[in-house]
């Protein structure tokens, strides 16, 4: 009977929880664009903050749409992964040294991510080509909505390889690129960053990172985490992942439903995005000449995306306009690493396209 009741109480304790989780998580998934607000945390009047579903591509896709100053120039997005999405997990970290002072801002969830990816997505949908006709899609509304015939656009990781790729294509549409943490040729750049953490195990005389080495896959997560724990991945301040997952789940702008959608989206973009396709495109080859002003913010620790062949491909491309700023405390998100620096490197790109006529 004792035994009984103890695993009576465990599966009490075990159902408790259960629920205590969900609760949690339905009380911080109201579904609601988190607000803007100024240095004493008062409503920004003049801002605009909001989000958004329309059919792009023949798919229910999600935004949020936000910026202190509705006159600013318009910027879009483009987030990583493939399938992350970032403003989600990393609005936790938002600071007022932040792209909304600057632009109004879409945060666009692209195929197959967050409130991207409703039931019924075809997989076989999630293409590169087809994100580039949707990012062109995403900017022909902003531009018809906000009266622009130009728009900045920004992507990160991932989502620097399809930004370069529609800027490369469709330069009409945009004022200036900006890359973060560039894509160039990632297969090349996975060999580069095992090297590296090769090279640092044997430095430190870490056996256990050796022993995970032995084998050459960019893709175990012995790996992966290596680049964490190294300090060369997400962060150079350390281990990032499990805290963007909880910033995930604390995110108030998703209901319940588009959280779950979102962690689906991942395996799924994943799966379907990141190919050889992708892997093996050299944009030294594909991409020599881009007819926009092009400008690279890249962390110095990054080897989640190779900073080396970043500046390699700076020094070939041929631009309009172009330039490279180094980010000397950060890995592969300078945006969330060190947002003051971003901010002011933003900023000068935006006074170099004023100074020039290019909006």
């Amino acid at each position: 009977m004792r035994v009984k009741r103890f695993f009576v109480i465990i599966l009490g304790i075990i159902v408790v929880l259960m629920i205590s989780a969900l609760l949690i998580l339905l009380v911080n998934s109201p579904g609601k664009t988190p607000q803007l607000t100024d240095t004493e945390d008062q409503p920004i009047s003049s801002s605009i903050n909001e989000k958004k579903s329309m059919s792009i591509g023949g798919v229910q896709q999600g935004m949020f749409i936000r910026g202190e100053d509705k006159t600013k120039p318009v910027l879009l997005f483009l987030h990583g992964g493939p399938g992350t999405p970032e403003f989600a997990m990393s609005h936790a970290w938002e600071t007022q040294d932040r792209l909304e002072k600057e632009f109004v801002v879409c945060y666009w969830d692209q195929r197959g991510t967050g409130m991207s990816n409703p039931k019924g997505l075809k997989k076989e949908t999630l293409t590169t080509s087809n994100l580039i006709q949707d990012t062109v899609e995403v900017t022909k509304y902003l531009q018809k909505r906000f009266d622009k015939q130009q728009i900045f656009l920004m992507g990160h990781s991932f989502g620097s390889y399809i930004g370069l790729k529609t800027a490369q294509k469709y330069p009409e549409n945009y004022v200036a690129y900006l890359g973060v943490g560039q894509v160039i040729h990632q297969k090349e750049g996975q060999k580069r960053a095992y090297q590296y953490l090769r090279d640092q195990a044997k430095e430190k005389n870490d056996q256990k990172a050796l022993k995970k080495l032995a084998t050459f896959d960019p893709e175990a997560p012995a790996y992966n985490m290596l680049l964490e724990e190294y300090g060369v991945g997400i962060r150079h301040d350390g281990p990032a992942t499990m805290k963007l997952l909880k910033n995930l789940l604390f995110f108030k702008g998703y209901t319940s439903k588009e959280k779950w959608q979102a962690i689906q989206g991942m395996a799924l973009s994943n799966q379907q995005l990141d190919t050889p396709d992708y892997s093996e495109d050299n944009l030294v080859k594909t991409v020599p000449k881009v007819d926009v002003p092009v400008y690279f913010l890249h962390g110095k620790y990054d080897y989640q995306v190779s900073y080396e062949m970043a500046k390699e491909f700076y020094e070939k491309v041929d631009a309009p306009k172009k330039g490279f700023y180094t980010f000397e405390n950060s890995a592969h998100s300078p945006n969330m690493e060190e947002p003051a620096v971003f901010m002011k490197a933003v900023k000068e790109v935006v006074e170099i396209v004023d100074h020039q006529g290019g909006r």
